[in-house]
């Protein structure tokens, strides 16, 4: 029998828990993440002239320990932040700790109305500091950001909406642009090459001498070739295109692949992740049934579940090369986007979620200018959709430029 899963894990947060952790994770993460947190004067004088309001929290995502790294942020300004987090964190015994820290849940890819419900409630109480990541998911790509989803500004108007609706003045909501960049403190010239030699001995590549660049591609180009031959998509012509057309052939019709093997509706013009978290919500919903399948031994349960550790795997495919494009490398061939694109890789040809820190990082923070979303609620109550959209494009750009002048940092 497979276990009960809850649908909504509401924040309990406990201050004596949060200062204790706050306090500890420093040393935690350098020891067992092998980071450590760096923001500027600016940042800091930005979130402490805050610290009374009602905040909103919008950082890119580009690898796990983003949360680790906010968690950071809240030591140091000595606030309590409250975080959401898919629901996916909170299958661990530690989920007693993710709630007494002031972490709640969300279902990606369905309208999770318990979820909605309570981040609404939250970022109408006063002082409250709100962290949601937007774009959904790891981007595992330091220097770029994926397109970011519109929720958390509109459930912030949505709060706002709330004092209109009960005839109070509309209070400040201020949100506010957070780039997160991830900077190696040594020389990667070694850790790079010993990862692309086991890289190639697992897939069989011959080693040439070759610069580091054209190892990657070619290590990169027999996993698209294999990607595309689990789907039976790999052709002569195939192989003629620009690997950014094959890529972006292959996300699609592996989308579309899993959505006809679970019935679902195909809309190709919903972002990727939306419709890859309602492919996994729908393969979650048939687990406990192929679980008792995987002890039947018979033809059909057989290759019902081979079909379901394909679409398994797809979703893990099309979450883990999401953000992926031809160029990311070439473009700044920093020791980062060199290992951004190899644990990716790992990740995929190894078949692990997270590779092991490659060594010790500084997370650099730096935090963009305020919105306040009051000066903007007249304006969202004469067209919601696109003040919404208006105001997210701009605080991915100002995310996106902070990222580029840490960058040239």
């Amino acid at each position: 029998m497979g276990k009960v899963e809850r649908d909504f894990y509401p924040p309990r947060r406990k201050l004596p828990l949060v200062r204790l952790a706050q306090f500890l994770a420093p040393t935690w993460a350098f020891v067992t993440q092998r980071i450590w947190l760096e923001a500027d004067y600016d940042s800091l004088r930005i979130l402490s002239e805050l610290r009374r309001d009602r905040v909103l929290l919008l950082p890119n995502h580009p690898t796990f320990q983003d949360p680790v790294v906010s968690f950071l942020l809240s030591g140091v300004t000595g606030e309590n932040f409250y975080f959401l987090s898919a629901v996916e964190l909170f299958d661990s015994p530690l989920a007693p700790f993710f709630q007494g820290i002031g972490v709640y849940s969300i279902r990606r890819g369905l309208s999770d109305r318990a979820s909605i419900a309570q981040t609404i409630d939250l970022l109408t109480q006063p002082g409250c500091h709100l962290v949601i990541f937007p774009e959904g998911g790891c981007s595992f790509q330091n220097d770029t950001v994926m397109p970011f989803r519109a929720g958390g500004v509109q459930l912030a108007f949505q709060a706002l909406n709330r004092f209109a609706k009960q005839g109070e003045p509309i209070p400040d909501l201020y949100v506010v642009p957070v780039a997160i960049k991830y900077f190696y403190r040594r020389d990667m010239t070694r850790v790079i090459r010993q990862t692309m030699a086991q890289l190639e001995r697992s897939l069989g590549i011959t080693p040439v001498k070759a610069d580091n660049y054209q190892r990657l591609r070619a290590i990169a180009q027999k996993v698209l070739v294999k990607v595309e031959q689990d789907y039976g998509m790999h052709s002569s012509d195939v192989a003629s295109k620009s690997w950014n057309e094959r890529i972006e052939r292959l996300r699609e019709q592996v989308l579309a692949h899993c959505e006809r093997a679970l019935g679902l509706p195909i809309n190709s013009a919903e972002a990727l992740r939306e419709r890859t978290y309602r492919i996994e919500y729908a393969l979650k919903q048939r687990a406990d049934a192929l679980e008792s399948a995987e002890s039947t031994e018979t033809d059909a349960a057989s290759e019902s579940l081979r079909k379901y550790r394909l679409l398994e795997k797809s979703v893990k495919r099309l979450l883990n090369f999401d953000a992926i494009y031809d160029g990311y490398v070439a473009e700044n061939p920093t020791p980062e986007r060199f290992l951004d694109t190899l644990v990716r890789l790992e990740r995929e040809v190894f078949d692990i979620d997270q590779p092991p820190p490659k060594s010790f990082r500084k997370a650099v923070l730096k935090v963009g200018e305020p919105i306040n979303l009051k000066d903007w609620f007249e304006q969202y109550r004469s067209d919601r959709g696109k003040t919404v959209n208006d105001l997210t494009l701009k605080i991915q750009q100002a995310v996106q430029t902070n990222l580029d002048l840490l960058n040239q940092s």
